[in-house]
């Protein structure tokens, strides 16, 4: 066997300590960005009270008549509800987009469809609000003859149509991933190719589409621009016709005129520490599910 030589090893040791520092570079910025934000959040969370913060229904921060009013309640539950209606609207179609591209389309369509997905990708999220705005907003007042369109059905739809492109991007390519001899060693045994594609391909390709889904529910419970100009911004309790208002937009609408050291700035920041401690919980309960499912 041809030996390494002196200078390859150095060049193979330089190049392992370049990518363990880009690892270790990326955990702290997750140490420094979780530390921050609870050095941050804790002390109003304190101030106010757990339990009055988390389940708190009235949160009014610039009270000067009456006490200031911090319970957060509201927006997390229209957070949870915006976001599962997102998914629910969003994972199916994804999905079978990604299917359709992957295992059905001519190469011509799909290449085509994929070219329309990657522009979906590249729209800013500000265009999303503006269009949903202009066309859903007004759609959704006179269907319903409600007095204001923008409401908590306007932030789902906008929602789910926002995370359709990581999803259909990440199981697309999974399912691309998935080797041929699977399918068609199904196929030899009987099953029809659609038989085929939900019951081997959607199966082996789990890992890659749970990462999908974890994708698009990090992106539309985190998105914030498109659905304050949707949602109406109004601190109720959630309701699919209500004026809704999100954790993210909650942080948006009010931290440009939070005073520094105030107890208002300070529950935005602890609003920060919660909505991370939801996408942290959503990203561990999915990576624990597909160990279980792989062992």
């Amino acid at each position: 066997m041809k030996q390494i030589s002196s200078k390859q090893q150095m060049v193979e040791k330089g190049m392992y300590a370049f990518f363990l520092f880009c690892g270790i570079l990326t955990i702290g910025f997750v140490l420094c960005i979780s530390v921050y934000l609870i050095i941050a959040g804790i002390p109003a969370i304190q101030k106010i009270g757990l339990f009055d913060f988390l389940f708190g229904t009235e949160w009014s921060s610039t009270a000067t008549t009456t006490d200031p009013k911090f319970g957060i309640l509201p927006f997390i539950l229209t957070s949870i509800y915006g976001t599962a209606g997102a998914i629910v609207i969003g994972v199916p179609v994804g999905l079978m987009t990604a299917l359709f591209l992957a295992k059905i389309a001519p190469p011509k369509i799909a290449h085509v469809v994929r070219a329309a997905v990657q522009l979906l990708a590249g729209i800013p999220s500000v265009v999303y609000g503006l269009v949903g705005m202009i066309v859903l907003v007004p759609w959704i007042q006179d269907f319903f003859n409600l007095s204001s369109g923008a409401t908590l059905l306007a932030a789902i739809v906008v929602l789910s149509i926002m995370v359709l492109p990581e999803i259909i991007n990440v199981a697309d390519t999974s399912l691309c991933a998935v080797p041929k001899e699977y399918e068609e060693a199904s196929i030899a045994l009987g099953a029809t190719k659609i038989e085929t594609y939900f019951r081997v391909s959607l199966l082996a390709a789990k890992s890659g589409i749970a990462a999908a889904i974890v994708l698009g529910v990090g992106r539309a419970i985190g998105e914030a621009m498109a659905i304050i100009m949707v949602s109406g911004n109004v601190a109720n309790m959630p309701g699919l016709l209500d004026s809704v208002r999100f954790m993210t937009t909650a942080i948006v609408s009010e931290m440009s005129y939070a005073a520094v050291g105030s107890l208002q700035r300070d529950a935005l920041f602890s609003i920060g520490l919660v909505l991370f401690l939801f996408i942290m919980m959503i990203n561990i309960l999915f990576d624990r599910l597909i160990a279980g499912r792989k062992s």
